[in-house]
């Protein structure tokens, strides 16, 4: 087993991405009401609640640091934002990191002003929290999404996979969709895109080679490796069985493969800091090489950099910013 990933990979963040609880904040289960709003600093201390941000709009001529409070999950989270704050240190940006354990609050906490960012969520779990909450925040960037792949212990390349074999899939609606989505991306099979990013297996148009999609609950398509063809992983299932996303998998996810946003994550503001240039470059230092880099060698591959996909960076974050303007 992989332990090097795995301990690296904690608390729910990938099961939020891949919404395996209601499609991970990355998109745990909405709650009907927030939570209260509390968070912990670097050192383990809970914070009180502030009102007001401290992003600025300019630098100031004199140097003056600038301050900058992010909200997000420690474990994974925390190791794609250090070396983000190491750099963004060398411009006088002190980006101040504020660790929460409960997701409802996170977008609380950053409308009440508590926080000036937060990056935990993707799309639909944020455009749900707005419509319900009528939040006054906004998506500035497209950060990543997680790889659900195809992985195999028999064959090494899905060119190999024979006439009526067995493939197993996660049998909820999230992640099914996105499996047979992987599977439709891989050749195998074909879909009904009119269904969107949830087609299910009575949307298979296509199975030329007969195919069997065997639906199990998703943390068990890693233990069904022996006895099926190939099994489609989420990214935090196949870590947790000992697999590398990049060097393991016979087929590998990409952001390209789904017709929406909804399962890429995101960074969020609030709507009238949503222009503010220390933010934007926040941005900048974040959808770079270097955390490319972190998503590969850290990570192996479980998250995928969604910022190439969306040309412009920001695409995909206006999409959801006319949805939340639109649901308020």
């Amino acid at each position: 087993m992989k332990t090097n990933v795995i301990k690296r990979i904690t608390g729910a963040v990938l099961a939020a991405v891949l919404g395996t609880a209601a499609l991970t904040g990355c998109g745990a289960g909405n709650s009907s009401t927030a939570s209260t709003s509390t968070s912990k600093d670097e050192s383990g201390a809970t914070e009180s609640k502030t009102s007001s941000a401290t992003t600025e709009s300019t630098a100031s001529a004199s140097g003056e640091k600038k301050t900058v409070k992010l909200g997000i999950l420690s474990g994974a989270d925390e190791n794609i934002w250090k070396p983000i704050k190491e750099e963004l240190a060398k411009e006088n940006i002190d980006l101040e990191i504020k660790f929460f354990t409960d997701y409802p609050a996170f977008n609380k906490a950053l409308n009440d002003g508590d926080i000036d960012i937060n990056a935990f969520q993707h799309h639909k779990y944020f455009n749900e929290e707005v419509e319900q909450f009528k939040y006054d925040i906004v998506p500035i960037a497209d950060t990543y999404i997680s790889a659900t792949n195809i992985y195999s212990n028999k064959v090494k390349d899905v060119k190999d996979i024979k006439e009526g074999d067995k493939i197993a899939v996660a049998n909820d609606a999230s992640n099914e969709g996105r499996a047979l989505r992987v599977l439709q991306a891989a050749g195998l099979i074909k879909v009904d895109d009119s269904k969107g990013i949830l087609p299910t297996k009575a949307d298979i148009t296509e199975n030329p080679l007969n195919l069997d999609i065997v639906e199990v609950e998703a943390s068990q398509t890693p233990s069904l490796l022996p006895d099926v063809a190939a099994a489609v992983i989420n990214g935090d299932f196949a870590v947790a069985a000992g697999l590398s996303p990049i060097n393991d998998s016979i087929f590998q996810d990409d952001p390209a493969n789904y017709p929406t946003n909804d399962y890429v994550n995101l960074i969020a503001a609030r709507t009238k800091d949503k222009d503010d240039p220390t933010l934007k470059r926040i941005v900048e230092v974040y959808q770079s090489e270097k955390t490319e880099e972190v998503y590969k060698t850290v990570f192996e591959g479980t998250y995928l950099p969604t910022w190439k996909t969306n040309a412009d960076g920001a695409s995909s974050a206006a999409t959801s910013e006319q949805a939340s303007s639109a649901a308020a």
